[in-house]
């Protein structure tokens, strides 16, 4: 699973199993935004719209329950 961290100056820094993989931006989809889940397909870069999603979902539900503790 490759996760988008971050863009600085047209490189695309990208968490991955190994480590950190660094891509040029032109190689991403164009819509992509920081916490993308990205995987590769026969025809480049995509975004796993689905699995973004769940792990968007699963951060903010962690946050959730931090702020309600006294």
């Amino acid at each position: 699973m490759w996760i988008l961290d971050r863009i600085e100056g047209g490189i695309a820094v990208i968490e991955t199993e190994e480590g950190r993989l660094e891509l040029s931006r032109q190689q991403l989809p164009p819509d992509v935004r920081e916490g993308d889940v990205l995987v590769q397909t026969g025809s480049g870069i995509c975004v796993d719209a689905a699995e973004t999603s769940r792990r968007r979902e699963k951060i903010a539900e962690r946050y959730r329950r931090l702020r309600s503790k006294p």
